[in-house]
C-alpha cells in the first residue's frame, strides 16, 4: 500500500536539498556577476588606454610627416 508518511518525508528531503542547492547557486552567481563587472570595468579601462595610444601614435606620425614635408 502507500505510505504517506515516508512519502511525505522523502518530499521534504529533496526540497531541502534543492533548497542547498539554490543557495549555493545563488552564492556562486552573486560571485560570477562580481567577477564579470571587474572585467567590464578592466576591458573599459584597456579600451581608454589604447585609445589614447592610438592618438598619441598618430600625433607622432602626423609630426614625422609634417618633418618630413619641411626638409
Amino acid at each position: 500500500m502507500f505510505d504517506l508518511d515516508a512519502e511525505l518525508r522523502r518530499l521534504e528531503s529533496k526540497i531541502e536539498s534543492l533548497t542547498v542547492v539554490c543557495e549555493r547557486l545563488r552564492g556562486e552567481n552573486q560571485v560570477l556577476k562580481s567577477t564579470l563587472d571587474e572585467w567590464m570595468r578592466e576591458r573599459a579601462q584597456l579600451s581608454d588606454k589604447t585609445e589614447m595610444a592610438k592618438s598619441r601614435v598618430e600625433a607622432m606620425i602626423s609630426r614625422l610627416k609634417s618633418m618630413g614635408h619641411e626638409s
